[in-house]
């Protein structure tokens, strides 16, 4: 046995403890998930729930949030006001025990709230912690309460009564603190895209946004609920029938389901809440939905005789072009989740209510509208002949596979030689030539190179099977060797990383959207998992010669190159690369390849549903549309924000 040196050892003198909101400053992304971006975001998120509770129990009528000019944000609701008295066990008044210390709240209690989003009672403290200031109203019994924390949840103003007032609500205004988070600019757009996705879940409840700094305002209300979050989905498809919605309820769970197919959609897109709460990676509400729709179609499709001697549809058959929006109210007592991100509902009771509950009210709805039932079973019959003729092209070309097919697969790629695949990389690069240099350049053990021929194929509005006989497509497919759609498993995949490496261009920015659309359209658990990217090469290349040695920085944006031509020193040569192609192997493996140096962009899915829209603009047939977002939303000279640096 070793001998343990006791003044080394783990001892009760290295026991810490983090005081009040400490803890939260020390580790922040345990409760935002990040310090980036979108931890920055979830800070508002927090305060936003609070006020979303209160309309969602029937308190308020609209909430407003403010972008400051100091870059602080505010939220306005028009609820009951957070409790200003004292709090009998802590001795403090209850509107600074919720601002200052974790899991206070009365969420927790049915009594206060029959359903809310906020599960854990931890925003508001949270959002106080990592914040520069944090100033709280309270509009309640006639009287304008506030107090103000400041440096991270100290309080520095008290409670005190500012005088006399008609309204109630609360009002929190809260700046982060830049010590904290790697930017503390709120984006108007993203706030506006989950306001807007609020607002369709709270049926006739106002959102309303202000920008102090860029002076944009938007406002959101919609008395038709999610039918018309449905409608706004859909806007510009090829629908088959109207928006189909059911409201219920059953063993004290609400349900509101709103639904339409669309021709040329060959996936299925269902957007599931609980208590206003995106639940991202589905559970017991999406299962009852899925076997409730599949049973209803064939028992419907087999009673009137429309499978004409098929087997039965599969549930893909039925859910293909399928949008749906599925929102609980669930009381706190039956609120489940799996894991500790809220993602998943676990509550078992919503797995046979859900299934009932559409499996009864769809039924109704296709013998009432025969019409739309009959083109509805064609249009599954169809999917069914399709992944059929699919799944039977993939067993060929896996048990047939020709001679010349093996020779172009294994002429394209030049694989790792490590078996081990979760520390292997694929890189695929654009063109011959860059494909080349990248062959000359990288790490033979475990990065492996695939050159594309030409434009990668659009995906996006095409039926599987075509996609699966193009070369490049099919290529890519079986290289990774994790499978496609349905049996795609990310982690069966050969590579750890899947690099999309193309120039710094118009035609390479248009390759990795086509290639970003493939992946997300037939192995979307790769982005979700983490595993794809995109390379970042170089715009620049600042040189001299000192001594007989070579000086030089490599630079990725105009700010970049303005400090590596002061650090290099005057004298210097800038070289500006077109594409991958003008670099040598060395060049390319120290800048864009090289694990140790090498800026990556990691590809995400931060919001399936802005997803979906996005892919449906960029990739759809509305040249518009396409055009407009670009001119509204890409700044080509601002790359470097979106950029996260992967080692």
């Amino acid at each position: 046995m070793a001998k343990i040196d006791e003044k080394t050892s783990y001892t009760a003198a290295d026991i810490e403890i983090l005081e009040g909101l400490a803890g939260v400053r020390k580790r922040p992304a345990m409760y935002i998930g990040s310090t980036n971006q979108t931890g920055l975001h979830h800070l508002a998120w927090e305060i936003l729930d609070n006020a979303v509770d209160e309309a969602l129990s029937g308190f308020g009528k609209e909430i407003k949030i403010i972008i400051h000019k100091d870059g602080s944000l505010s939220v306005e609701d028009e609820g009951r006001g957070i409790p200003v008295d004292i709090h009998r066990q802590t001795g403090m008044p209850a509107v600074q025990l919720i601002f200052s210390t974790l899991h206070s709240g009365g969420k927790f209690s049915s009594k206060v709230y029959t359903s809310s989003a906020g599960l854990h009672g931890v925003g508001s403290a949270v959002t106080n912690a990592l914040s520069n200031y944090c100033d709280v109203t309270v509009f309640r019994s006639g009287k304008i309460n506030h107090l103000r924390f400041e440096d991270g949840g100290k309080l520095v103003t008290p409670l005190e009564v500012l005088g006399n007032t008609k309204k109630h609500g609360t009002l929190v205004r809260f700046k982060p603190d830049a010590r904290i988070f790697s930017t503390t600019d709120f984006k108007f757009e993203i706030i506006a895209n989950h306001i807007k996705e609020s607002a369709f879940l709270l049926k006739g409840v106002k959102f309303s946004l202000f920008s102090e700094k860029t002076q944009e305002k938007v406002e959101f209300c919609y008395e038709d609920g999610i039918r018309a979050y449905i409608k706004d989905i859909q806007a510009g498809k090829n629908v088959l029938g109207d928006v189909i919605s059911f409201e219920g309820e059953d063993d004290t769970i609400k349900i509101d389901i709103a639904m339409q197919y669309a021709y040329q959609d060959y996936g299925e897109n269902i957007y599931s809440y609980a208590n206003n709460v995106r639940t991202r990676d589905g559970g017991t509400h999406e299962q009852g939905f899925r076997a409730g729709i599949t049973k209803a179609v064939n028992d419907y499709a087999e009673e009137n005789s429309l499978l004409k001697g098929k087997t039965k549809l599969e549930g893909s058959d039925i859910r293909e072009g399928l949008t749906a929006v599925i929102s609980l109210k669930i009381p706190e007592a039956k609120l489940e989740y799996e894991g500790q991100t809220k993602q998943k509902l676990g509550t078992p009771e919503a797995l046979p209510i859900l299934t009932n509950f559409i499996y009864n009210n769809f039924s109704y709805y296709l013998n009432e509208n025969k019409e739309f039932a009959v083109n509805l079973i064609k249009k599954c019959i169809d999917a069914q002949t399709a992944r059929v003729a699919a799944r039977k092209a993939k067993d060929e070309a896996r048990s047939k596979r020709t001679l010349k097919q093996d020779v172009v697969l294994s002429d394209k790629l030049t694989p790792a030689t490590s078996k081990d695949y979760d520390k292997n990389e694929l890189f695929i690069v654009e063109g011959d030539s860059a494909g080349g240099t990248a062959k000359s350049s990288r790490d033979r053990m475990h990065q492996a190179i695939l050159p594309l021929r030409g434009k990668p194929l659009n995906t996006f509005g095409i039926p599987v099977e075509k996609t699966l006989k193009n070369e490049e497509c099919a290529t890519m497919i079986n290289t990774i060797g994790a499978g496609v759609k349905e049996t795609f498993n990310a982690d069966n995949s050969h590579y750890g990383k899947v690099i999309i490496m193309t120039d710094a261009d118009t035609d390479g920015a248009h390759i990795q959207t086509l290639l970003i659309t493939f992946f997300y359209n037939y192995m979307r658990p790769l982005i979700l998992k983490g595993k794809l990217f995109v390379a970042m090469p170089p715009l620049y290349r600042v040189a001299k010669e000192v001594n007989h040695k070579m000086i030089y920085k490599y630079a990725w944006n105009d700010n970049d190159l303005e400090v590596a031509k002061k650090e290099v020193g005057a004298g210097c040569r800038v070289s500006r690369y077109k594409g991958l192609g003008e670099m040598n192997a060395e060049q390319l493996w120290e800048s864009t390849m090289d694990p140790k140096r090498r800026q990556l962009l990691k590809v995400t899915i931060e919001d399936a549903l802005i997803a979906e829209q996005r892919v449906q603009t960029l990739m759809g047939n509305d040249a518009q549309a396409r055009r407009s977002w670009i001119e509204e939303n890409i700044n080509f000279n601002e790359v470097d924000s979106f950029i996260e640096e992967v080692k």
